[in-house]
């Protein structure tokens, strides 16, 4: 049986059937994509109208050109015939066109639908367990080797440069002052206001000065740094030591015999022990002075009475607890972030992963530990 289809301009493909299970596309002419290529559903036609067929056969003797197109062409017949279950003998296509097949034709389908196989209950909570423990200890021991690294400090054994530590005392201090400036008298300025309102129906507005200065001094000077360096440092220290663990420059170290805990993580656990209690002091001044404009400027209190009115309300026990937190808060800002930084992966994601992680990790721990310590000093009486 013989059946000729002729496609638009030089393109041609004419079918023949050698036997009674085989069908021969027989190509010729120009196969390019700009000529016109003859549609495949004459193909289709001929495989539904004999269902016999059960191999295709190509012939491109007569092939004087071809690009892409022919490419194309064979790959949704080789898409439909496997579908029909019936093969395709490439033997007589062009070493070029083989190749291409091969290749086009080596991947797979990513499969996009099908149900997913959801592992056992207990399975997951197996799973969720071991990742626990395993971070667990992981956590302890960066603490531990970062101790260590500390007593080497205290004996003067810690390899670091100084000048590392310099710049990053500038990073964690100074550079910081303009943010604290504004977050805590900000603070400062609305817990006096929202005192006033209150104070104001009992007469006794004379009270917001003791008010903003005890809140400030106990808790919301040191929450308030601690929440700013959170944000600021710590997700800095996770970036630098994770961009440091991408470059593998944590590695350069490791080999030439340089402890990373000491040369990276000991300069800014040190810069911040030193530099969160004064930046505490200073949080703890601007949100009085917050206060301070809102006691003279709304409740017609002098200057000399909100002056004495702080002075007996605040005392050193407070001033010393409060910075005192900011400490503990220095602490556990620098080991969140460097900890971070250091099981960071070995992609820029991970680092912007690494890099959040610190942030929302040392927010926590910074809440935890006030409300741990509003508890211990409620017990203590201090």
């Amino acid at each position: 049986m013989d059946n000729t289809a002729q496609a638009p301009e030089k393109c041609t493909l004419n079918f023949n059937r050698p036997t009674e299970d085989t069908l021969s596309l027989l190509f010729s002419g120009s196969w390019k994509i700009r000529e016109g290529l003859p549609p495949i559903t004459e193909v289709q036609n001929q495989i539904e109208s004999s269902p016999k067929i059960k191999q295709i056969s190509v012939d491109t003797q007569e092939i004087t050109d071809w690009d892409s197109g022919l490419l194309i062409f064979l790959i949704k017949v080789d898409d439909y015939c496997k579908q029909k279950n019936v093969t395709i003998n490439t033997d007589g296509l062009p070493e070029g066109v083989k190749r291409l097949m091969e290749i086009a034709t080596a991947v797979p389908e990513k499969e996009t639908h099908g149900e997913k196989t959801r592992e056992p209950f207990l399975s997951r909570i197996g799973e969720k367990t071991i990742e626990f423990s395993r971070s667990t200890t992981e956590v302890f021991t960066f603490i531990g080797e970062a101790s260590l690294a500390f007593m080497k400090f205290l004996v003067g054994k810690a390899r670091f440069r100084r000048s590392d530590l310099g710049l990053i005392i500038q990073d964690c201090g100074v550079k910081a002052l303009p943010i604290v400036s504004l977050i805590s008298f900000l603070v400062g300025l609305i817990l006096a206001f929202m005192g006033a309102v209150q104070l104001q129906l009992f007469g006794a507005q004379i009270y917001v000065a003791d008010m903003v200065g005890i809140a400030m001094v106990r808790e919301m000077g040191a929450m308030m740094t601690g929440i700013i360096m959170a944000g600021r440092t710590g997700a800095a220290f996770a970036a630098q030591l994770g961009t440091m663990q991408v470059n593998e420059e944590i590695d350069a170290l490791t080999t030439l015999g340089i402890s990373p805990m000491e040369f990276l993580v000991l300069p800014r656990m040190l810069a911040l022990i030193l530099m969160m209690p004064l930046l505490c002091l200073y949080s703890n001044l601007m949100g009085i002075l917050g206060g301070f404009l809102v006691g003279v400027g709304m409740l017609d209190i002098t200057p000399m009475q909100y002056f004495i009115q702080t002075q007996a309300a605040v005392n050193m026990s407070n001033i010393a607890l409060g910075v005192f937190k900011g400490l503990v808060y220095g602490i556990m800002i620098a080991l969140a972030g460097c900890l971070q930084g250091m099981q960071c992966g070995r992609s820029a994601s991970a680092v912007g992963a690494a890099a959040t992680s610190a942030v929302v990790s040392a927010i926590v721990l910074i809440v935890v530990s006030c409300g741990l310590f509003a508890i211990l000093t409620n017990a203590l009486g201090i």
